[in-house]
């Protein structure tokens, strides 16, 4: 098992390292306060955005997270912002309208390759979202991926991340998929993962995938050889693991869940411990089973509007309508889904008073 790092090459799988043989167990820490990321739903009533139900939200999670002790941040205009819907002025109108609210509060912003071809790289597609997210700090931003970045070589795809980076001014996260959220996408491989954690510019990222547990290899590796790089689980399946290893989470389930998280993160604490921080992982995760479902073709994409769903029940949003242009919307009624799918997370959050999270009466 591979645990040199000299010994490396582009193409080394995780199952030839250490890391990939790392127990959760020997990564928990009770004493760490790490930040919970939200990826903020953008929602929308009669074909255009709901600036009214935005402020809601968001003036909602911020009194979930301050109840609670917990260090929020909002990460718009990613996945579950509908980045890869949003027309220029949109995606700079969202962040605008953020501003406006919260003039002094850093915010994370998703930054995609506008207008990119699925087959020839350019870096430049980068720069227009760069410039926009950069012009209204204090920000970061997180790179997400396209097709033709996600399908270079380890090392042209290293090469495609730093001739972005010399863009870059801010903070920076880098974002890997797996095709349960697109269906070209591919996690990184240890040596991808260990030469972007070295460049400067890079101070994190964040992993989703539903599958395979490449957010215990990135916190294995990470802490085992002390990287200046912080990994934020975008696991929605695997919720708990970010907060019993005391690492951030940057997750769309951190809206439908949002109060029920914030007093997990403060009950796994050491300092206010309550052992029924198992059950209330146990309901918040059987929501989100729930809401990042799969379906027949293997993809979660429509987890946006199984969160609208919810949010319009908890009386946070007016309507649980999903950006016009986003075909991923869930067949069959899915009120009722969620109406079911929120009974034991509302009797958890009743029975533990964790405060807003029931329906208006």
């Amino acid at each position: 098992m591979i645990q040199d790092i000299s010994l490396l090459q582009p193409d080394t799988a995780w199952s030839e390292t250490a890391w990939a043989r790392t127990r959760e167990e020997d990564l928990v820490d009770y004493d760490a306060s790490p930040r919970l990321c939200v990826a903020a739903l953008l929602p929308f009533r009669n074909g255009e955005p709901d600036w009214g139900s935005v402020e809601r939200m968001l003036a909602w999670m911020t009194k979930c997270a301050a109840f609670f002790g917990v260090q929020i941040n909002f990460v718009l205009n990613a996945d579950t912002g509908y980045v890869f819907n949003l027309s220029h002025v949109l995606y700079e109108e969202v962040i605008t309208r953020f501003r406006s609210l919260y003039p002094q509060e850093s915010l994370i912003s998703g930054v995609t390759a506008v207008g990119a071809s699925p087959t020839e790289f350019d870096a430049s597609c980068y720069d227009h979202h760069l410039e926009i997210a950069q012009a209204h700090g204090p920000c970061e931003v997180m790179i997400m991926t396209s097709q033709a970045l996600n399908t270079l070589d380890p090392e042209r795809r290293r090469d495609a991340y730093f001739k972005i980076a010399e863009k870059i001014e801010v903070p920076a996260l880098v974002h890997a998929l797996e095709p349960a959220f697109v269906p070209w996408a591919t996690p990184f491989e240890p040596w991808l993962l260990h030469q972007l954690a070295g460049h400067e510019k890079f101070v994190g990222g964040k992993i989703s995938t539903l599958d395979e547990p490449h957010f215990l290899y990135w916190a294995s590796m990470c802490r085992d050889l002390g990287l200046d790089f912080i990994p934020h689980s975008g696991d929605d399946f695997g919720i708990a693991s970010a907060i019993r290893m005391g690492l951030p989470s940057l997750i769309g389930a951190g809206v439908s869940a949002c109060p029920l998280i914030c007093a997990a993160k403060k009950y796994w604490h050491k300092q206010g411990f309550d052992s029924r921080v198992y059950k209330l992982f146990e309901s918040f995760q059987s929501l989100e089973d729930s809401v990042f479902r799969l379906d027949e073709k293997g993809s979660a994409a429509g987890y946006k509007h199984s969160t609208a769903e919810i949010l319009k029940m908890l009386g946070v949003i007016e309507s649980a309508e999903i950006h016009p242009d986003c075909p991923d919307q869930r067949v069959g009624d899915e009120e009722a889904r969620m109406r079911e799918a929120l009974i034991r997370p509302l009797r958890m959050a009743k029975r533990m008073n964790i405060p807003f999270y029931s329906f208006p009466s």
